[in-house]
């Protein structure tokens, strides 16, 4: 299925919270005010969504927590850093493999100018690539 659509949506919104709030403010009123944006705009959406880490069909005690994930197949990561890092994509990544969702959104709300970066989880070959530019 393709959220291209959906995806502009969240884009939208995360562009309201950051003309309303600027940049420098912690992850989490971000994250907070993101998700406020978003059910303004009728898009619901699942917040700090744990995903358990299976190794030999056994599931570990450790696991990763999801900012957002839209619709079981969009998964949002947010950031409020001076810039995006590697680590960052990385963490993205990771949250994509270990799910096999289709999508994922980096967004970074500590620059001055929004920064969002779209990704598609490839199963065939277990890859991340950028896409929407």
């Amino acid at each position: 299925m393709n959220y291209k659509e959906e995806i502009y949506k969240i884009v939208g919104a995360a562009m309201e919270v950051h003309k309303e709030l600027k940049h420098c403010l912690p992850e989490a009123v971000y994250q907070e005010a993101l998700e406020y944006e978003l059910n303004e705009r009728g898009i619901k959406i699942e917040r700090e969504v744990q995903v358990p880490v299976v190794y030999k069909k056994q599931t570990l005690q450790k696991y990763y927590q999801l900012d957002f994930l839209y619709d079981d197949c969009i998964i949002l990561e947010l950031k409020s850093t001076p810039s995006i890092l590697s680590e960052h994509r990385f963490q993205l990544f990771t949250y994509l493999r270990l799910t096999k969702k289709p999508y994922g959104i980096l967004i970074n709300f500590g620059e001055p100018s929004l920064h969002i970066e779209r990704y598609r989880y490839a199963l065939e070959t277990n890859d991340c690539v950028g896409f929407l530019k």
